[in-house]
C-alpha cells in the first residue's frame, strides 16, 4: 500500500509532499503524505501511513527523524501536519514510538477509528447464527472461486449495491483495481461466490505481510437466505488466510469516526472480531522544539 506503483493511481487527485528522510547517505524513513493549501496529511489516498521506519531504527533516532520532518515542513511554510498512524497489526515489529513523540510535542488527538480484527494466534470462535448461514450455502451449493475477475464482482454486486443503499461509488473504479491487481497480484485478491455460475457474494482482500484486510465485501439481495457471505467469511477465515497473523474486516465508523454502524459491526464480531483502534493526530510543525529535551 505505501509503494509508489500504488500510490500513483489516484496521484491525479492529490498534490503528493511524500517525504524521504536521510542520515548521510541512508534512507531512515518515508513519510507518504499530500499537501493542502498550508497544512500537510499522512496521504489521504491510503487507508494507513504515518512514518514508516526500518526494524534497526531505535527511538532515540526517532526522535531526530520526526524533529527534522516538523523542522523541513515548518521552513516550508507548513503551519500543521496531520498524522494517521499505521495500526499495530501492520507492524512487523513493535513500534509505538510515534504514540509516544505525539505525546512529547502535545499533539491533539482529532480522531479514532476502530477496526475489527481476528488474531488468529487467539482466535475466537465463529458464533451459531453464522455458522447457520454456512449450513444454508452448503445446502444451496454455492462455490467460492478465488480468481482475477473484479467485473463480474465490481458491475453486478459491490457497484449497484452502493450506489442503491449509498448512494456512492467503490474508492477504486474497476479499471483501477484491474491495473492494482496487475501490478500487486500476490497482494490484491479476489473471491466471488457463485450459485449455478450466476454471482451472488464476493470479497477483496489487500494482503499484506502480517494481515488480510478486506478492502470490500457486497452481496445480492438474497444473502439471508443463501447464506453467501457467511460461507465466504468462513472460507476465508478458517481455510484460507488461517496461517495469516490477523484477518482484518476494517472500519465500521462514521461521521470522522464518532459514530459506528451497528449492524456491520455485530456482523463482523459474531466472525470474533475484536476492535483496534485507528488513531489520527493534529501537530503544529513549530512545535518541533518541544522534541530538543527528551532525551537527558
Amino acid at each position: 500500500m505505501l509503494e509508489r506503483d500504488f500510490m500513483d493511481y489516484h496521484s491525479d487527485r492529490f498534490e503528493d509532499l511524500s517525504l524521504l528522510v536521510y542520515k548521510e547517505s541512508s534512507l531512515v524513513a518515508v513519510l507518504p503524505a499530500n499537501k493542502k493549501g498550508n497544512t500537510v496529511h499522512s496521504h489521504q489516498g491510503l487507508t494507513y501511513g504515518g512514518l514508516v521506519l526500518g526494524k534497526k531504527t531505535k527511538l532515540n533516532e526517532i526522535i531526530f527523524i520526526f524533529k527534522s520532518v516538523l523542522s523541513f515542513l515548518s521552513k516550508d511554510g507548513i503551519e500543521t501536519l496531520h498524522l494517521k498512524l499505521t495500526p499495530s497489526i501492520y507492524h512487523k515489529v513493535p513500534s509505538d514510538e510515534m504514540e509516544y513523540l505525539l505525546f512529547i510535542s502535545e499533539a491533539t488527538l482529532t480522531r479514532v477509528d476502530v477496526s475489527s480484527v481476528i488474531e488468529n494466534a487467539s482466535k475466537l470462535k465463529i458464533q451459531s447464527n453464522r455458522m447457520e448461514g454456512v449450513k444454508k450455502a452448503k445446502k444451496n451449493t454455492l462455490e467460492i472461486i478465488e480468481g482475477t475477475d473484479f467485473k463480474s464482482f465490481w458491475t453486478e454486486i459491490l457497484e449497484p449495491n452502493l450506489e442503491q443503499r449509498h448512494g456512492a461509488i467503490p474508492v477504486h473504479s474497476l479499471e483501477e483495481i484491474e491495473r492494482l491487481a496487475r501490478c500487486f497480484s500476490k497482494n490484491i485478491l479476489q473471491f466471488n461466490v457463485y450459485k449455478e455460475g450466476v454471482i451472488v457474494a464476493g470479497a477483496t482482500i489487500f494482503e499484506t505481510d502480517n494481515v488480510a484486510h478486506v478492502q470490500y465485501i457486497s452481496a445480492d439481495e438474497e444473502k439471508q437466505r443463501l447464506g453467501s457471505l457467511d460461507f465466504l467469511f468462513e472460507y476465508l477465515i478458517n481455510q484460507r488466510f488461517k496461517d495469516k497473523k490477523y484477518f482484518d474486516f476494517g472500519i465500521s465508523n462514521e461521521n470522522q469516526g464518532k459514530n459506528l454502524n451497528k449492524g456491520l459491526l455485530y456482523w463482523k464480531e459474531t466472525f470474533g472480531a475484536r476492535s483496534i483502534a485507528c488513531k489520527f493526530y493534529s501537530i503544529a510543525t513549530a512545535d518541533h522544539t518541544k522534541l530538543d529535551s527528551v532525551l537527558l
